[in-house]
């Protein structure tokens, strides 16, 4: 199927933030099984790059998170989404159509006058 990709820059935050919204409290293995089970598993996740996103999110007050126990009876952080971070999930949402909308253009063959 091809070689899997970094996340893109900017877009962690994005794809945290809409994956507790579908799927509600995660711990970040779940998060991070998601995402690149979303993407088709085109996506390959870093765990050194989703945690340090987890912990700026909480910091910045978009999600919370509290200890619980995993499927598999162990201990685990499980991330949700806060009424903050649904406003943030909307505002980059809108942000990244505008941005690829924008980006489509220059891909799109040039109309005729």
């Amino acid at each position: 199927m091809g070689d899997k990709t970094d996340v893109w820059q900017g877009t962690l935050a994005l794809m945290v933030l809409k994956t507790l919204e579908s799927m509600g409290p995660q711990h970040g293995y779940g998060i991070a099984r998601r995402i690149e089970q979303t993407s088709g598993n085109r996506l390959a996740l870093n765990y050194g790059t989703l945690y340090p996103a987890l912990l700026k999110l909480e910091q910045e007050g978009a999600i919370e998170s509290e200890w619980g126990t995993s499927d598999n009876n162990r201990k685990a952080k499980f991330y949700r989404l806060t009424r903050a971070g649904r406003k943030q999930l909307e505002r980059e949402a809108r942000n990244w159509e505008q941005a690829t909308a924008i980006v489509a253009r220059f891909l799109s063959p040039a109309e005729e006058a």
